[in-house]
């Protein structure tokens, strides 16, 4: 086969194994001898560089010839973009043994052994007291949980299901409707009051992720906390949603 016209410094391959089943696409240099090109070879395909036999085929994937001659020059070889450079492994592995990482012997430490080791995360943030690891911190943040817990219930506790109210959001106009759920929940911690609102100014039936709290037509429905409603005498306004 007559190749003429290669001045490419580089070409792009696919390495393919004996031992695996897939193939990588890879950039070398014409410039390396057979002998360096086998050696960067071992860490695509897993094989000692000595235990390599190489075969070159074409593009149309027919075979072409081996490269065989370990101080010839890879550009001396037609070789060219979209070949496949076949490595055939002579040391007695088997194929698929480098991909199966099952049986690759992995470190294990324990918890223990883990925690009294000195150059790991988990100590550099005891030492510096970082996140759960700072006491102090934690137990502020749990009092301030416990605190905002007890003001939500306090006021969660005035607000009775069937009470005409009024929600007024911060950055938000004021929207008006009838209570219909007081309590905890399951999608975010905390007290909350489902609306009903008057029009459809809500983001729900009266479920969320699954699980129904309250019963209401699509985007009526709303969960807020309960600072932001007012229970009194709201009688229904109309915003002429029904007529867009």
């Amino acid at each position: 086969m007559e190749v003429a016209g290669i001045s490419a410094p580089t070409v792009t391959v696919f390495i393919s194994s004996s031992l695996n089943s897939f193939r990588s696409e890879k950039r070398y240099s014409r410039s390396l001898t057979i002998a360096e090109f086998k050696c960067k070879l071992e860490l695509v395909v897993g094989s000692p560089a000595s235990c390599m036999e190489l075969e070159l085929y074409g593009v149309d994937d027919k075979f072409y010839s081996k490269l065989d001659q370990e101080d010839a020059l890879l550009g001396s070889y037609p070789v060219d973009d979209g070949c496949r450079i076949h490595v055939i492994d002579h040391s007695g592995a088997r194929l698929g043994e480098y991909e199966d990482v099952s049986k690759v012997e992995k470190f294990e430490l324990s918890q223990e052994a883990y925690d009294q080791r000195q150059d790991t995360v988990r100590s550099f943030l005891k030492r510096s007291k970082v996140g759960r690891y700072n006491e102090e911190e934690r137990a502020q943040q749990e009092a301030e949980t416990t605190q905002r817990l007890t003001e939500e219930k306090a006021q969660a506790s005035t607000i009775s299901v069937g009470s005409r109210c009024e929600v007024r959001a911060p950055g938000q106009a004021s929207r008006r409707g009838t209570v219909m759920y007081v309590g905890l929940t399951d999608f975010k911690p905390g007290y909350w009051i489902g609306v009903r609102y008057d029009e459809p100014l809500g983001k729900n039936d009266g479920s969320v992720n699954g699980k129904r709290y309250f019963e209401c037509q699509p985007k009526y429905g709303a969960f807020v906390k309960p600072s932001v409603v007012t229970v009194g005498d709201f009688p229904e306004e109309d915003y002429g949603l029904d007529e867009m």
